[in-house]
């Protein structure tokens, strides 16, 4: 198998995963606690309930955590079963990097601390705060460029993974 057809093809399986990961795996709980910390903590609702309980660092980084271990987790489920159909072997090593990769990059962009967040500070170092800051007109500025950040670190992740990838 050429690389290229291999990175292409994993690059498309991890984008899905990724969406699948965010959108569909991940809880209501982790997508709002996330970013909670000591100083800007997060009330949360449990729709169920309707009990209210208040969070911060410590529970912001177990929900960023969980959050992104059930993205890896998608990924790795994902992409190992497309990559299989599609009859590419992929080096146990290559794809344990990329994934731990995937992993690294996705927690540090979702624990979005206000104003400590790694994507914030690159927003604001990039002239990009007005649109990290954007929330009106259908748009969010931080959803979008946290995506395009998920989107090159998949990029990435995949040429990782293609390293020594083979014919099944």
């Amino acid at each position: 198998m050429h690389r290229p057809a291999a990175f292409a093809a994993l690059l498309g399986l991890t984008r899905a995963a990724s969406a699948i990961g965010d959108f569909w795996v991940q809880n209501d709980f982790c997508a709002r606690v996330k970013g909670a910390s000591d100083d800007a903590p997060v009330t949360y609702e449990d729709p169920a309930t309707k009990e209210k309980t208040t969070h911060g660092t410590a529970d912001g980084r177990k929900a960023c955590l969980h959050h992104c271990v059930t993205y890896t987790a998608t990924q790795a489920i994902v992409a190992g079963l497309g990559a299989r159909a599609l009859g590419i072997r992929v080096h146990p090593g290559a794809a344990a990097a990329a994934l731990a990769l995937s992993f690294g990059t996705h927690y540090i962009a979702d624990r979005r601390v206000p104003g400590h967040g790694v994507l914030e500070k690159l927003a604001d170092k990039t002239g990009k705060t007005n649109l990290y800051k954007l929330a009106s007109h259908g748009m969010n500025g931080a959803f979008h460029l946290d995506n395009s950040w998920h989107h090159g670190w998949e990029t990435v992740a995949a040429l990782i993974a293609t390293t020594k990838a083979t014919t099944r």
